[in-house]
């Protein structure tokens, strides 16, 4: 699929800066621990949380295609100019060897601005093309075809896969040339990728299938919630049938599905009792309050995946600085820090393959549901593999910390004699977390999103990255002032043998703990959305029997 070609090399560009980002900033801008992990996470969370206002844009006004297209020129735009502002030589500092880089020249403010304007430019084409290019991959199946429904069973696996892919190139050969050749070349490829990526996109437009803006999604949400409001005092009536609900017809004309009432936020419901007025905001069907409820009560098994996502953050941030204090040779060749996160994309990819093929087969003969486990089950499973993540790399850093201790090089900071492999473990749990949490959250969102508000769902799954690591910035910041008051050292310092991530990250496993409790809570309440395709098989039925009659009526009056 062109999509996923696009998704490849959108990938390929994101990962080769996010994954050395935190490296860049320390030894080329001069940056200490806190700062240039804080500019990491405040830079991936807005990547991450511009999606929803292209999920807006996309919705409301231009449509899926056009957003994406527009956001991917963008998006070049960024790329290029970061390009540009890591190979010309008055764009950033000169170099520095001290061992303590508080006593090497800091960024000017036009380089800094060149360099994170270029960063936030991308982070807006970002926002336009993350929730659409997903979904147009996904809008390309008919749900009421079996063979394409039972291919989108399978579609955000792969699409993950496609994703994971692109990230394993950037994690591996690109950080390598970043770290080794130079960061112009290292730039300038995922680049030019980029621009190829998307000319092959725009060369299969013609064999898209194309979905209309259906409106504001906050909009139509929000008329719900005032009219329900200004009619708190209005009583609902016993029959459901009795609300106001548009004609089949209207529906059926609008490539849109009519949607039942439910008895889940009852409240809602009030702002389809007639009264006599046809404000829009005093009078919604039934299928618009059913649409506002759905988009509502994901908003808790959102707010669950925040702390994993802030665990995520640590991949490109702690963990990577953890690497630079190891020993890196394997023989002659010097493995740059960055690359071990390749092993989380070559632990998601053989795990999603792992799950698609062997795990779904088995347990669906026992649960008889298509994807072997519900989504919120498989969520469940990732929010578990989160907290052993942390627990596991508290351990791990407090042998290394040991190990400092005992070489005599705490005050120094100096390098360890310790494989850099130590911390493989937590790299490999955490990609099989993402093949059970991050592709799952992917997939729910988008499945459980009503059919006009698609990219709106997407977007939740990005939001969560997105706020995760904008939490991550605040908790480091936090725990760093807090642990050095009264003449403490701190958690978390420029020198990492001196430093207690140890501690840290045994907080996080307990933040880990306390996240999947709220979660199990959580999903007691939470109610699945009714399949479309039973909707919309309803929906023909109905019509059928209007058409029927419409027509017998027509017959009876020609005889007469």
């Amino acid at each position: 699929m062109l999509c996923a070609v696009y998704e490849v090399f959108e990938r390929m560009a994101y990962y080769g800066i996010s994954s050395n980002l935190v490296l860049y900033l320390t030894k080329k801008l001069h940056q200490g621990t806190v700062k240039s992990a804080n500019n990491v996470t405040n830079w991936v969370g807005t990547i991450w949380i511009t999606p929803i206002l292209g999920a807006y844009v996309a919705d409301a006004h231009l449509g899926r295609y056009w957003t994406f297209v527009f956001a991917s020129l963008i998006y070049v735009t960024g790329m290029s100019l970061l390009t540009l502002s890591v190979s010309i030589p008055g764009l950033k500092p000169p170099p520095c060897h001290q061992a303590n880089i508080d006593d090497c020249k800091k960024a000017s403010t036009l380089q800094l601005a060149t360099f994170f304007g270029a960063l936030y430019t991308l982070a807006i084409g970002t926002g336009g093309t993350k929730p659409n290019i997903s979904t147009i991959g996904a809008d390309q199946f008919d749900d009421f075809h079996p063979k394409e429904k039972a291919s989108k069973l399978s579609f955000f696996n792969w699409w993950m896969f496609s994703i994971f892919f692109g990230t394993l190139f950037a994690n591996t050969v690109l950080v390598y040339i970043q770290d080794n050749v130079g960061w112009t070349l290292g730039y300038g490829l995922p680049t030019l990728g980029l621009v190829i990526s998307v000319m092959i996109f725009l060369a299969g437009t013609p064999f898209y299938r194309h979905r209309v803006p259906a409106g504001s999604p906050f909009t139509k949400m929000a008329m719900v919630i005032v009219a329900a409001a200004r009619k708190w005092r209005v009583p609902l009536p016993s029959d459901p049938k009795e609300l106001h609900e548009l004609d089949l017809e209207e529906y059926a004309r609008n490539g849109k599905f009519m949607i039942g009432s439910t008895p889940t936020l009852r409240f809602l419901n009030k702002a389809a009792v007639k009264t006599g007025s046809t404000d829009p905001w005093m009078l919604s069907a039934v299928t618009q309050v059913e649409e506002t409820k759905q988009m509502l009560r994901m908003i808790p098994i959102l707010i669950a995946t925040f702390v994993p996502s802030t665990m995520i953050a640590q991949i490109n941030t702690l963990f990577i600085k953890q690497g630079t204090t190891l020993d890196r040779h394997i023989g002659n060749f010097k493995i740059p820090p960055a690359s071990l996160a390749g092993f989380v994309t070559i632990s998601m990819l053989v795990c999603v393959v792992l799950y698609d093929r062997f795990f779904v087969p088995v347990i669906r003969k026992w649960t008889n549901n298509p994807r072997g486990i519900t989504l919120l089950q498989r969520m469940g499973i990732g929010l578990v593999l989160h907290f052993v993540i942390m627990a596991v790399a508290s351990l791990t850093e407090r042998y290394r910390l040991n190990v400092a201790k005992q070489h005599g090089l705490v005050e120094n900071g100096g390098q360890l004699p310790l494989t850099i492999f130590i911390l493989l473990p937590q790299f490999v749990l955490m990609g099989t977390a993402d093949a059970f949490l991050e592709v799952a959250k992917l997939e729910f969102f988008y499945d459980q999103a009503p059919e006009s508000m698609k990219s709106l769902g997407t977007s939740y799954s990005s939001t969560s990255l997105g706020i995760g690591n904008f939490l991550s910035s605040f908790l480091l910041s936090t725990v760093s002032d807090i642990t050095q008051r009264d003449g403490h050292e701190g958690w978390i310092l420029n020198n990492l043998n001196k430093s207690h991530l140890d501690y840290y990250y045994a907080f996080f496993a307990v933040l880990n703990f306390l996240n999947f409790i709220f979660f199990m809570a959580m999903i007691r309440f939470y109610v699945y959305k009714a399949e479309v395709s039973e909707s919309m098989h309803v929906l023909t039925e109905e019509l059928k029997v209007m058409r029927l009659k419409a027509s017998n009526q027509e017959a009876a009056k020609g005889i007469a």
